[in-house]
């Protein structure tokens, strides 16, 4: 296993410079209509509230399929993300559209569980019809030091999925420091990850782009030692369309426009497509 104690601590000071080097090169030269665009179709709509029901889980898939049938070659959103007794509605409601459903699963957004118990939770989103899993680590494991048992719980999860993507949360904001989010994103990757995930939205603060900077970082260097590209996906207080904007040019910037797509970005978000598609049409 990979020696997850190697890492010098990261200069929040640089990391803070890079961002304003790569936003300032880009803020001319990006093409923010077809950028929008480009955003809502990497969107996961997301309702996680204690709130939920089936009549809001209905609404939202509406929302989901709507944004296509408004023409002008707007495009869906690429999934919906729910709790997994929602996984059944969702799935009937979006079949034949191409839309994803996607399932928090595995003792979220705390991950204070026994991995059994997190292991039926994935199983059973996965029966229902889930396409993909979104987990979150053993924050608690990880700060005391427990490396190999955050990993290994990452792998049992991800042998469960199977060939259902899986995205780990690292929930960043509780993870104290860059370096630490080094090791995490390290520790994700090498267990299995499909993508690897800044936030639940359940804390403050969530996703940031010194956090997201070092997830980018990580997952270049896997790409480079191994060809293998790894998903990437902020979630988390994303709610204007600047902030996904500012997301985009930080993915294109470090790892290229192949990253661009449905299938290696995305972004979690429960208020921002209505505020993309106003930006798509503003800037037709």
């Amino acid at each position: 296993m990979i020696d997850f104690n190697k890492y010098s601590e990261i200069k929040k000071s640089e990391i803070q410079n890079l961002i304003k080097n790569i936003k300032n090169n880009w803020k001319e030269k990006i093409n923010k209509h077809e950028a929008y665009k480009k955003i809502l179709s990497l969107i996961d709509l997301t309702t996680l509230e204690g709130s939920d029901t089936e009549k809001k889980i209905i609404s939202l898939c509406n929302k989901a399929k709507g944004y296509k049938l408004k023409g002008k070659g707007i495009p869906n959103v690429a999934a919906v993300c729910v709790y997994p007794p929602f996984v059944k509605i969702a799935k009937k409601n979006l079949e034949d559209t191409g839309i994803k459903v996607a399932s928090v699963a595995g003792a979220f957004p705390s991950g204070q569980s026994p991995l059994f118990v997190k292991i039926e939770e994935v199983k059973y989103a996965i029966n229902e019809g889930a396409d993909e899993i979104d987990m979150v680590i053993s924050r608690g494991k990880f700060l005391e030091g427990n490396y190999q048992e955050v990993f290994d719980e990452i792998a049992a999860i991800k042998d469960v999925c199977g060939d259902k993507h899986l995205k780990v949360i690292l929930e960043t904001g509780e993870l104290e420091s860059l370096k630490n989010i080094r090791k995490a994103s390290e520790i994700a990757i090498n267990a299995g990850a499909d993508f690897i995930k800044t936030s639940t939205g359940k804390i403050s603060p969530a996703a940031t782009e010194p956090a997201f900077i070092v997830m980018l970082d990580t997952i270049k260097e896997y790409y480079e030692k191994t060809e293998k590209m790894i998903g990437v996906k902020p979630a988390g207080g994303i709610s204007e369309p600047w902030q996904a904007l500012n997301y985009l040019v930080l993915v294109k910037d470090i790892l290229g426009d192949k990253w661009l797509n449905k299938n290696y970005f995305r972004i979690g978000a429960s208020r921002l497509a209505d505020k993309i598609l106003t930006e798509i049409l503003k800037t037709e």
